[in-house]
Parts: C-alpha cells; sequence; structure tokens
C-alpha cells in the first residue's frame, strides 16, 4: 500500500480546487460470496444485474415516498457542494452531495421519468450500464451518510438516504461491500461486530474487574446475563477489546456501582452498533435489533441504556421503536412488543442514553465527582454526526448538544469549545462512519477527517487543548488511527464516560 499522507491545511476554509477524478479508483474490498450470501444476499454480481438493479430502484420510491421527493427535488442550487468532508479532502467533484445524489438520479431519470424516456440527453439521464454501476460502487461508499449536507440544502434533501438507497441496491443484485456485510454477518453468528464469543468476553469483563479493583480498592462489577437487573446496557462492542473504548465502559460500571443500579450485558446481545442502517437494509436493520428485544424479555429488565455509539443511538432512537417495540409506538399486533411495553419501567425515557442515565443521576446529587483528576487535560468535544443530525436526547430541544458537554463540566475544569461553525448541528463527521471505517479505504479516511483536523489545530495551538471527547466508538477508532497522521498523539482522543471515570468519587454499593 502507497503512504498515505495528510492534505496540508488549508488557511481559509474556501471551496477547494476542483480535481476531477481523484477518487474514481478508490473502492472498498467487495463481499465474497460467503459473505453475502451468509445475510441473504446473492453471492455476486447476478447475470441479469441490469434488470433487479431497475426493479430494486423501483421497489425503493414506491415504498419511501421521500426517495422519490429527493430524486425530484433537486435544483442543483449548489449549497451543499462545499458542506462534505470528502469533498473538502478529496477535492474531486463527484464528493460534492449533488454529484453524487446525480449518480443515481440520472439513471432515476432514464427509467423512472417521461422525459427521461423520451429525450434522455436533454434531461441528463443516463442507461444503467457496468461503467455506471462501478462508479456507483466507489462514490457511494465514499459517503458517510452523516447528513451534514442536509443541514444546508434549502429542500431538506437527504443525501444519506439516497446513499442507503444505492447500496441496497448494489447488495440486491450482488455487489455489496465485504465490511460491512461481513460485520452484519458476525453480528447475526455471534451477537456483535467483532466476533468476540461468549467466553472471551467473560474473560475480558472479569480482567475489568480486577484491574478496577487494584486501581481503586473498590469491587465494582462487570455483570453478563443476569436476570432481574434493572438495567441492560446495549454498548458498542469496540468497549470491551480497545483503548480508548474501554476507558468508556469503566466509566459506565462506575457511576451504575456509584448509584447502586442493578445491570447487565449480555452475552446474546454484545453489540449496540447496526451496519443494516449503512447498507440501507430495513430487513437487516430489524434482524439485528431484535436480539436486542430478545434478550430484554429474556433477562426481565426494566431499562434499556445505549452506551457510547453514534449510529447505534441513532438507530436505537429513530428505529427501534417501530422496528421492534423497543421504544415508545410498538405495533398493537406484536405480541412481543407488547410484552415489552408491559415489562419496562416508563417513569423513564425507553431507550435512554448513557448520557441520560448518567447526567440524570448528577442533576438528582447522586454523584460526586474530584474535577481536579482531570485536570491535566485541556477537553475539547466533537459531536458525533449521527448524535447530533440523528437523535436527541433529554427533555429539550438541543439536548444531544449540551448534556454531553455538561457532563464533561461537571467532571472537569477546563473545557474548550471549537468552532461553532463545526460543531453541533454544523458538526463535521469524523471521516470514518457510514461503514467506511476499513483500511482498504485509508485513503479516503484521512482525506475526510481533513476538516476536523483543521478545526482541533486551531484549538490546540490557542487554548493548549490536549483532549477530545467524543460518545462514538467509530469516532475513537477514526481518530485513534488518522490522528498520528496530521501529527497528534492517538490517545488525544476519548470517551466522555472515560473523563467520567477519572474523577468519579466511588464508595461501597
Amino acid at each position: 500500500m502507497a503512504e498515505v499522507a495528510a492534505p496540508p491545511y488549508r488557511l481559509i476554509p474556501i471551496i477547494p480546487a476542483l480535481k476531477p477524478g481523484a477518487m474514481e479508483g478508490l473502492r472498498p474490498f467487495v463481499a465474497s460470496d460467503k459473505i453475502n450470501e451468509a445475510i441473504g444476499f446473492p453471492g455476486q454480481l447476478v447475470d441479469d444485474w441490469h434488470d433487479r438493479a431497475i426493479a430494486k430502484m423501483g421497489e425503493l420510491l414506491s415504498k419511501y415516498r421521500s426517495l422519490k421527493v429527493y430524486m425530484d427535488a433537486c435544483v442543483h442550487c449548489g449549497a451543499c457542494s462545499d458542506k462534505c468532508h470528502y469533498f473538502i479532502g478529496t477535492q474531486d467533484p463527484k464528493n460534492m452531495p449533488v454529484a453524487r445524489q446525480d449518480l443515481m438520479r440520472s439513471v432515476y431519470r432514464r427509467y423512472f421519468t417521461l422525459p427521461g424516456k423520451l429525450f434522455p440527453k436533454l434531461v441528463g439521464a443516463r442507461d444503467l450500464t457496468r461503467e455506471v454501476l462501478d462508479e456507483w460502487y466507489s462514490y457511494f461508499n465514499q459517503c458517510s451518510e452523516c447528513r451534514r449536507c442536509s443541514v444546508f440544502c434549502p429542500y431538506g434533501i437527504d443525501t444519506a438516504e439516497v446513499t442507503m438507497a444505492a447500496r441496497e441496491i448494489l447488495d440486491s443484485v450482488g455487489y455489496g461491500q465485504k465490511y460491512s456485510n461481513e460485520i452484519i454477518g458476525k453480528v447475526h453468528r455471534i451477537g456483535n461486530n467483532l466476533g468476540l464469543p461468549g467466553p472471551a468476553l467473560l474473560d475480558t469483563l472479569e480482567g475489568l474487574e480486577e484491574d478496577v479493583k487494584d486501581a481503586t480498592g473498590i469491587d465494582v462489577r462487570f455483570p453478563i446475563d443476569v436476570k432481574g437487573a434493572e438495567v441492560l446496557l446495549i454498548t458498542p462492542s469496540a468497549d470491551f477489546f480497545a483503548e480508548p473504548h474501554i476507558d468508556s465502559l469503566i466509566g459506565y460500571a462506575k457511576v451504575f456501582h456509584a448509584t447502586g443500579t442493578s445491570w447487565t450485558l449480555s452475552s446474546m446481545a454484545s453489540e449496540a452498533g447496526n451496519f443494516g442502517m449503512f447498507i440501507g437494509n430495513y430487513e437487516q436493520l430489524r434482524k439485528i435489533a431484535l436480539r436486542i428485544r430478545e434478550v430484554a424479555l429474556e433477562l426481565g429488565v426494566k431499562r434499556i441504556v445505549v452506551g457510547e455509539c453514534g449510529h447505534a443511538w441513532r438507530v436505537a432512537y429513530s428505529f427501534w421503536n417501530t422496528l421492534t417495540g423497543l421504544g415508545d409506538g410498538a405495533d398493537e399486533t406484536d405480541r412481543f412488543a407488547q410484552m415489552l411495553q408491559k415489562q419496562l419501567d416508563h417513569r423513564y425515557k425507553q431507550p435512554m442514553h448513557i448520557c441520560e442515565f448518567t447526567w440524570d443521576m448528577i442533576e438528582r446529587g447522586a454523584l460526586s465527582f474530584n474535577r481536579e483528576a482531570n485536570d491535566k487535560h485541556i477537553i475539547t468535544f466533537h459531536d458525533s454526526c449521527n448524535v447530533a443530525r440523528g437523535s436527541r436526547m433529554g427533555d429539550f430541544a438541543g439536548g444531544q448538544f449540551e448534556i454531553p458537554r455538561n457532563i464533561i463540566k461537571a467532571v472537569a475544569n477546563n473545557f474548550v469549545e471549537m468552532s461553532p461553525e463545526t460543531t453541533r448541528e454544523q458538526t463535521f463527521c469524523c471521516g470514518g462512519g457510514g461503514g467506511l471505517l476499513t483500511d482498504d479505504l485509508i485513503d479516503l479516511r484521512v482525506k475526510g477527517a481533513l476538516p476536523r483536523m483543521e478545526v482541533l489545530q486551531q484549538v490546540v495551538d490557542e487554548h493548549g487543548v490536549n483532549f477530545m471527547a467524543t460518545i462514538c466508538a467509530i469516532c475513537k477508532a477514526q481518530f485513534t488511527k488518522i490522528m498520528p497522521i496530521y501529527g497528534f498523539d492517538r490517545r488525544m482522543v476519548g470517551g466522555v464516560h472515560q473523563l467520567v471515570s477519572n474523577a468519579i468519587i466511588l464508595g461501597d454499593k
């Protein structure tokens, strides 16, 4: 693999000069027969791929009215052009959100509009050729579905939904991406993205209990498969595996311990992440989420709390209720959803984010902190895109922005904001989301991180920031990989509950 270099910082954040075709040769590995067939897709590109792809597009257009609106509504005003981190970093014009959408829109016009059928060249309509299909595979796998462009679109066109539709069409003809499809298969077989079996998970949790005992002198438990626990914690499997993720898991356990809350993890549903959303396939998304419902019913828990994972929280907040009945709005004809609704304690939000849980306990006065324990850190906060633009927390607008910051300020003395044009609802993606966190796309990931690295460098230079907190497992994994390429220490990124863990004052509970 050629050496990957970070692009130079821009002194003024302006629209970059265009480099047509700069990323046309970049594409992730294609899923093998075994990977695709394991999750119900054709093993390889089918012979009649053209007809199947058009039929699938027609199915999606009829099923999701929003997709047809997005195909028809764009007026090419350019408001989104410079808003995508991948376009800024790669300078490839096809990574402009409007241009990426047009890869599908041109095919839509050819087969689903009268002008496109009669006068294709006049309306920019294209036949779906193998070259066009390859172009789809390349550029729709250069979108992290972060939805930043949608914030600036005057018509509210959701590019993420277009990307999801394109990926579902590609999967339906056997042209799926290896990274995402392989992970989905691991969840179906084992229960988590990492393929970590139950005995290994149990061994990890026992090791964490010993580590925390050695560090604090207090027995903080990391329970698993405990029937009758009040809280079922569904967290990203990265929290069991590596730094800095595991430090946040320790923070969750300390919060539950300090508040006297009975809780448990599950060996069957040891994954909050749901890559079904990334490939746009609601059948896969629902199948993964149903594991959580099954475990919640089996263990008899009263509350479901989601750990620090951006897209996991978006799925839990936006999809769990209608797909599985895990939240309000369960289907009245779904017997198991109704059983779960009767079981859960509706005095609390269902589901609840771990930040909501911790902030609620802080407001109740149930937690005490030694804020000086974090004095070695000058902290800033990176808003993860799926939390910022696809979910909410608390009982007030913008809670998903304020609650994590409130927690940081409660446990630390030194907090600095990054540029407001790049935080909250306007936050930039880390560059590795949307199923792109794979080393075959490392060049794209490094270039896509450019806008966030520029602004981080600014607060480092002006305020001495040395720690960037976030509440997303993908953000943590992406930043620890690419930050050294930009000259930062990989240990500079960590979770909000890592800071909680540093400062929390524990007692016997």
